[in-house]
């Protein structure tokens, strides 16, 4: 007699082609049999999946798409804990001050009715005035695209990953650590275009020393405009980069003056030097984005126990009152401005003094640094971070650690979301390979639940009954190909199969990833008259000398 259990096990022992329209895949409870009969299937390439194991990985991917957030934020302190860091964080502002070292800024800041030092740098904020111009932000604006299937919604719940940026080195596996240079900028650039889950270029990836530093920001950004199709990001580091920049948006995007004046099209990150102190190219950095309506990333760089309190909750009173500080200034320049409330507190070795990152401090400032952005009603900034030399476990859970304050701490724009290493001295390519698969589970995870009768599968449970599997039955053959998420560098065989391969681990694996990626990138349209002006137009400024490197 022939049972309806029967029928699939052996539909499960016939290992169907994955090639086709059917899952292939061994009956349950033969695992033993696998791995006794793992060697001889290697050796002669029968057993489908260790005739494969020498490929790369397929650099599986969804279409491009923001995660929404649904969860709940996770609050790391009560509510009347979040108003003690914001008053003492107002304290900070009136009594002791910030010095902006910049007199068209002071001028700003005296005309709106700040206490600007007579002789110095000194600024101290009154907490009404300061009230009064975080009020004028706009809690979630679109940043725009040159491809606008590729516009960003920043705030509310959505999330946006950019990759890695600003690293003075770069690596892989084989040619190991070095300086950064054109050529390994470009690729990177390629990469994060090529990748779905990296929504916008957050900066260079790596830094082309190659490039001299008048004109490099001319050519790293007309590089970042033609190889991707994605918002991107310019360097506050003296206003001719600013300026600069906004026109090359401007001019990828193929519009007017006053249409990116009404569409935020490139962003900037402002850091201040901590501890209280911001500087020319940060304050003109400030000047010319809000003047033309394009937004800041507003972000003091605090490091507990050396550039603000040991204490986390004194280095965050100290990072925001650096924030509020350089946002409300950015609304004296222009209210309504688009800006972002940054977080970037962590804490050091208090052996050596380097800097600690993925840490608990960290992941528990992240969540404060969220709660903070959502009591202002601002977008929230917050990065993927490691202290790891090299790709190993300690690179995994720092990230992982980082990610998962950043997910629960509402974090809008993730900042370094890929490729981070040594503290962000290094971008690794097969960090940005680790990192692109956390990032997919991550937004796998985001993925909202959907229950109805279709997931329910009442009528898959009445066909196997008790004592049934489930892999033949037309509900799994219907959904095995994208029921669950494929990762790009997880090694699910037995060890035996797996020890056949020649134990590949996943740093090998990443490396030939990478190169897969290269391989398949697609450079994305641009219009010839477009790229012409590109062309001209940093020809132009390259003859006049680019920018001053005395900043």
């Amino acid at each position: 007699m022939t049972t309806s259990a029967t029928r699939h096990d052996d539909a499960a022992n016939r290992q169907m082609s994955q090639d086709g329209d059917t899952l292939a895949i061994d009956a349950p409870g033969t695992r033993g049999e696998r791995n006794g009969r793992s060697r001889r299937s290697a050796r002669t390439g029968r057993g489908g999946r260790a005739a494969r194991t020498d490929r790369a990985p397929a650099s599986t991917q969804k279409p491009f798409r923001q995660p929404v957030n649904a969860y709940p934020p996770t609050a790391a302190v009560s509510a009347d804990e979040l108003e003690a860091i914001h008053n003492a964080s107002l304290t900070i502002l009136e009594e002791i001050g910030i010095d902006f070292l910049h007199d068209e800024a002071k001028a700003i800041l005296k005309a709106a009715g700040a206490d600007v030092a007579a002789d110095g740098d000194r600024v101290r904020l009154d907490r009404t005035l300061v009230a009064e111009a975080i009020a004028r932000c706009p809690s979630e604006f679109t940043l725009h695209a040159r491809n606008p299937a590729h516009n960003l919604v920043i705030g509310g719940n959505r999330v946006a990953n950019s990759q890695t940026a600003s690293a003075p080195n770069c690596s892989d596996m084989e040619a190991g650590r070095r300086p950064g240079n054109q050529a390994d900028f470009r690729n990177f650039i390629k990469l994060a275009q090529h990748y779905n889950i990296i929504h916008t270029i957050g900066g260079y990836p790596v830094e082309p020393v190659d490039l001299h530093p008048s004109i490099r920001h001319l050519e790293c950004l007309r590089d970042i405009a033609t190889l991707t199709d994605k918002s991107f990001q310019l360097y506050s580091l003296g206003r001719e980069r600013n300026l600069d920049g906004i026109e090359i948006a401007r001019i990828a995007r193929g519009i007017s003056d006053d249409q990116l004046d009404r569409e935020p099209s490139i962003l900037t990150t402002i850091n201040a030097s901590s501890p209280l102190r911001l500087d020319t190219p940060m304050l003109q950095g400030i000047i010319e984005m809000a003047r033309r309506s394009q937004p800041i990333v507003m972000t003091p760089f605090t490091l507990a126990g050396a550039m603000a309190p040991v204490t986390i909750v004194g280095a965050l009173a100290q990072q925001n009152a650096e924030a509020l500080a350089g946002i409300a200034f950015s609304q004296l320049v222009n209210p309504g401005a688009p800006v972002i409330y940054g977080g970037f507190t962590s804490n050091v070795d208090m052996k050596s003094g380097a800097p600690a990152f993925g840490t608990p401090e960290y992941m528990r400032a992240q969540l404060v640094g969220g709660q903070l952005a959502r009591r202002y009603a601002l977008p929230y900034r917050t990065s993927n971070t490691c202290a790891a030399n090299t790709v190993d476990a300690q690179a995994a859970y720092e990230s992982v650690f980082s990610l998962w304050g950043a997910t629960m701490g509402g974090g809008n724009l993730i900042k370094h979301a890929a490729g981070w290493m040594e503290g962000g001295l290094t971008f690794s390519y097969e960090k940005f390979i680790l990192d692109v698969d956390l990032l997919q589970m991550v937004a796998e995870f985001l993925t909202p639940l959907t229950v109805d009768d279709d997931t329910l599968a009442l009528e898959a449970v009445r066909e196997v009954g008790p004592g049934g599997h489930y892999f033949g039955t037309a509900h799994t053959q219907a959904r095995y190909r994208d029921a669950f998420y494929s990762p790009l560098l997880s090694d699910w065989r037995n060890f035996e199969t797996w020890d056949e391969a020649g134990r590949p681990t996943a740093f090998e694996k990443a490396n030939a990833v990478w190169k897969e990626a290269l391989k398949a990138y697609e450079a994305p349209p641009m219009d010839p008259a477009i790229a012409e002006e590109l062309d001209a137009f940093v020809a132009r400024r390259t003859e006049e000398g680019g920018a001053p490197t005395d900043f």
